[in-house]
């Protein structure tokens, strides 16, 4: 499990990998909300490209990063979904609080 964050132009991007169990949700969700409380940015990508597996606690992970989102008026973008974890992001009705995107490209800067 990792998370890489990128800050360009008033976006945090989240570059995930690894897996998202009930273990690393907790790491991923301090390590985005610490970064996002210190530069509150307008935009959060959340990048799945690397992701293998995902179950309930990245649906949770998501729901409370729109919920972050949401207080400092920006929003929430979830990209590059792997087809099983589409599914269940589709299912569990995240895709209706949040902008589901395909091919958004990893930048190279780092924070």
């Amino acid at each position: 499990m990792g998370v890489r964050l990128i800050l360009k132009e008033g976006e945090l991007t989240a570059v995930l990998s690894g897996e998202i169990d009930h273990h690393s949700a907790r790491e991923i969700r301090e390590t985005i909300d610490d970064a996002a409380s210190k530069v509150k940015p307008k935009l959060l990508t959340l990048d799945f490209s690397d992701i293998q597996f995902m179950d309930s606690s990245g649906i949770g992970l998501i729901m409370g990063r729109c919920k972050l989102m949401q207080v400092w008026g920006g929003a929430v973008r979830i990209a590059n979904l792997p087809p099983k974890i589409e599914k269940i992001v589709s299912l569990s009705g995240i895709n209706q609080l949040c902008t589901v995107v395909k091919g958004v490209k990893k930048d190279e800067a780092d924070e």
